[in-house]
């Protein structure tokens, strides 16, 4: 009796272990392919999995993230026979993991070797200034091939990417002369360009001061004459007064008499070489009578 229970729970544990043994949990973004008596039987996906022990197997783990598979450069001939050095990118997803079980012994070395062959189906037909000048064109072109030929394979090609493209070193060397010798002729237009922009700065600029201070003497002249006329007016004015003045104050004769001789004086002070002086002083009395009568015919009438 004690062998039997012995031998149940060794058993038990037997079981356990074989059933703890085939329990899989499959993390997100993977998938299990299994296998049922040598044939493919299911894909588990995510979550907690049972397998039958002994007759169930798993045959593969597929990722189903997005993954990139970096090509080694690959010498391709250009339309006008020139080699050149290309390595490309490809990224690509497994959209079914049966057929990426079982469609192709070895998917990333089948895809290395297609992207060969079309990468150089596509640059042979091109000369080597367009394949340098149409990247996006050939990734594109790429990558439509490349996704129809994976599509049994259960690949989805996304994205193709030209790393880099490498001419031969003379080819560069000459590229680089072309490069340097379009690059000091656009120097030179700019310069060029430059100078004649600050030429024209430069004359704009005489041309504004020119006319600045045409404007200025143009203001200083009318001011002047206004100056000089409104002198003009206030000396005029002041001697109409002081005439006035004098009429009003019915000057003496002896007043008349210093006026003349103040007169004289000033006549005296001229640039005239000649004066003629009257011989007796009683004619400048006369002069001065003279003189008294034209400041009462100047003055205004009295009303």
């Amino acid at each position: 009796m004690t062998t039997l229970i012995i031998c149940l729970c060794i058993l038990a544990l037997f079981v356990v272990v074989i059933a703890i043994a085939n329990i899989r949990i499959v993390p997100q973004a993977y998938a299990v392919v299994i296998e049922r008596l040598g044939s493919y039987f299911t894909t588990w996906g995510n979550g907690l999995h049972l397998k039958i022990p002994f007759i169930d197997r798993y045959a593969n783990t597929v990722s189903l993230k997005e993954q990139v598979a970096d090509f080694p450069p690959q010498p391709v001939i250009t339309k006008d026979n020139v080699t050149i050095q290309i390595d490309t990118v490809v990224y690509y997803c497994v959209t079914d993991p049966k057929l990426y079980t079982y469609g192709v012994e070895n998917p990333i070395s089948a895809i290395e070797n297609l992207t060969a062959t079309t990468l150089r189906n596509i640059i042979g037909d091109l000369e080597l200034d367009a394949t340098l000048t149409s990247r996006d064109d050939i990734n594109s072109r790429m990558q439509k091939v490349l996704d129809e030929a994976t599509d049994p394979w259960g690949i989805k090609v996304k994205r193709v990417e030209l790393k880099n493209i490498m001419p031969p070193r003379e080819i560069q060397e000459a590229m680089e002369k072309q490069m340097k010798a379009e690059r000091e002729r656009r120097a030179k237009i700019l310069d060029a360009e430059g100078e004649k922009n600050s030429q024209i700065l430069i004359a704009e600029g005489l041309k504004e001061s020119t006319i600045l201070k045409a404007e200025a003497t143009k203001e200083a002249r009318i001011k002047e004459a206004k100056g000089e006329a409104e002198a003009i007016k206030l000396v005029k004015q002041a001697e109409a007064d002081s005439l006035e003045l004098l009429n009003n104050a019915k000057p003496t004769t002896e007043v008349l008499q210093l006026k003349s001789y103040e007169a004289m004086v000033k006549v005296a002070d001229g640039k005239s070489t000649k004066l003629i002086i009257p011989s007796e002083l009683t004619n400048i009395a006369n002069t001065t009578s003279v003189v008294k009568e034209i400041f009462k015919d100047n003055s205004p009438a009295k009303e």
